[in-house]
């Protein structure tokens, strides 16, 4: 019989915008630690070249594998898991991975007006995974991909401060707006973790109302049902939900929302 995984489950992301999927977690899976780690000193993601973050990645998780031993690893960052989770999964096999992959078969099955668009970091539009996941589930649809240069940083600016420029949300989302023989995009998808936070100001600058599909729960339901099938050992409640920043120097506005998540800020391990 297999020993019992620790009773944990590790949140990857980028910066703060995985912490969408850990609000979530946190409510459906009371009985697990939660390890939420932020590769803040390499964001954004979408700026680096493949071939580097792959090894960053590979580098990092050998790190926090070896000092969390978590029982379940949820890749929170659509970046990333359309980049690296393959990877992982083969240089890691004692590993359980949940990745974030946009929600393209959902807004194929709910659009009306067959106008869908897919709201992205640039590296995320650029994947093959991004498109062969298009030509699986939304054939039948005309799927605008849109490569967003600055809206991540926006959304990260705005969970740190509180304050955000509409008129730079506006000019980010444009694109994704397509009007098409009588027809309008009627579906955006919100493609990666950051974007939820930011869901309000787009819906009161959008040129006209649209469904945002935001895949944050939706995550963490796959994670609680892959936590089903597993066995875990008891929590030791004494051990507190935690978050780590890469940077090993997080700004105190940063610490105090982690906190607002429940969330303890410590050093990254050696």
């Amino acid at each position: 019989m297999a020993e019992p995984r620790d009773p944990s489950v590790l949140f990857f992301d980028s910066g703060i915008g995985g912490l969408s999927v850990v609000k979530e977690a946190r409510i459906i899976l009371p009985g697990l630690r939660h390890i939420y780690v932020a590769d803040d000193a390499a964001f954004p993601y979408g700026a680096w070249d493949e071939a580097e973050l792959l090894d960053r990645m590979t580098g990092l998780f050998e790190t926090l594998i070896e000092a969390f031993r978590p029982g379940l690893i949820v890749i929170a960052c659509n970046t990333a898991s359309t980049l690296a989770i393959g990877h992982l999964r083969r240089a890691f096999p004692d590993q359980v991975f949940v990745g974030t992959v946009p929600a393209i078969k959902p807004a194929a099955e709910r659009t009306r007006s067959g106008l869908v668009s897919v709201l992205a970091t640039p590296g995320t539009v650029r994947r093959q995974y991004t498109r062969d996941l298009i030509r699986q589930y939304a054939g039948q649809c005309h799927v605008r991909l849109v490569g967003s240069e600055h809206l991540a940083e926006l959304a990260e600016d705005y969970m740190r401060t509180g304050f955000v420029d509409e008129a730079a949300v506006a000019r980010e989302i444009a694109p994704c707006f397509v009007e098409e023989g009588g027809r309008r995009t009627d579906i955006v998808v919100l493609a990666c973790t950051h974007y939820p936070f930011l869901a309000n100001r787009m819906r009161k600058t959008a040129p006209w109302p649209v469904d945002w599909i935001d895949t944050s729960e939706a995550i963490a339901r796959r994670t609680l049902t892959l936590v089903e099938q597993m066995q875990f050992g008891p929590r030791d409640f004494s051990l507190p939900d935690i978050a780590v920043f890469t940077s090993d120097d997080p700004r105190t506005e940063v610490m105090r929302l982690a906190s607002g998540f429940g969330l303890s800020t410590v050093p990254f391990p050696d």
